[in-house]
């Protein structure tokens, strides 16, 4: 993998090179094709390659919550994140694996996935609904996770984020799908996205990587890597 921007380089330090900001942020991570499709016969995965995943396993590392909608969890049969090798000087201080937050306002979720049966103590998964999502399911979704409830008839995520911060949990990681993506990206929240451009054209009907409501956030351009073809990406916001 190599740097083409800003400047050209070999020998690329993938940690430094996604290093988080000082303070809060959250920071979207997701997979396109050149044409802007986001899955691949209904799954992100086929547009992937090594080096996507690489970055994939140091934005992960870096992080300390991962959030995702229900639909992206149900669709990409999520598991707990799986402590890697080489993770421990990444995460020095702080629990071997994040968390994962599933974001869902009905708590249609396996509660006996792998993602709620095999999470660490130390890393339990996270439920995060609203008032509206029906008691009994609020109930049961306790035994199996902590739950957060953020909002009255829909899921406010300021709110989510901010019982998440009060957590520990800074350091962000949104992996979709396109309806949490909008959301968060309407309500001002979205700080970097990361993504990465797989050579692809996929036409279909696949979905941008934020849909939803209108919204403009200006991003400057951070980096550009390049490896086989794939394009890896960093904007940030801009100020004010």
């Amino acid at each position: 993998m190599r740097l083409i921007h800003p400047v050209t380089a070999d020998d690329v330090d993938l940690t430094r090179a996604y290093a988080y900001p000082e303070g809060p942020c959250v920071r979207l991570n997701m997979v396109a094709s050149t044409d802007g499709g986001t899955w691949l016969k209904g799954l992100s995965g086929g547009l992937s390659g090594a080096g996507d995943k690489r970055v994939f396993g140091v934005l992960r590392g870096l992080a300390d919550v991962i959030v995702a909608g229900a639909s992206t969890v149900r669709d990409e049969g999520y598991g707990p994140a799986r402590p890697r090798a080489s993770w421990p000087p990444l995460r020095e201080g702080r629990p071997d694996a994040p968390p994962v937050a599933v974001v869902t306002r009905r708590l249609e979720l396996d509660l006996t996935s792998a993602l709620f049966a095999e999470a660490g103590p130390d890393s339990r998964t996270i439920v995060v609904t609203c008032g509206a999502a029906p008691a009994d399911r609020r109930a049961e979704a306790a035994r199996h996770a902590d739950v957060i409830v953020a909002g009255d008839d829909q899921v406010d995520l300021a709110a989510a984020l901010e019982e998440l911060r009060d957590r520990g949990l800074r350091r962000v990681l949104c992996e979709g799908g396109a309806r949490i993506n909008g959301q968060l990206a309407e309500a001002g929240l979205v700080d970097e996205v990361c993504l990465t451009v797989s050579p692809m054209l996929i036409g279909g009907a696949a979905s941008r990587i934020l849909n939803g409501a209108d919204v403009l956030t200006r991003l400057r351009l951070a980096h550009v890597l390049e490896e086989e073809g794939f394009l890896f990406t960093r904007y940030v916001r801009e100020p004010g």
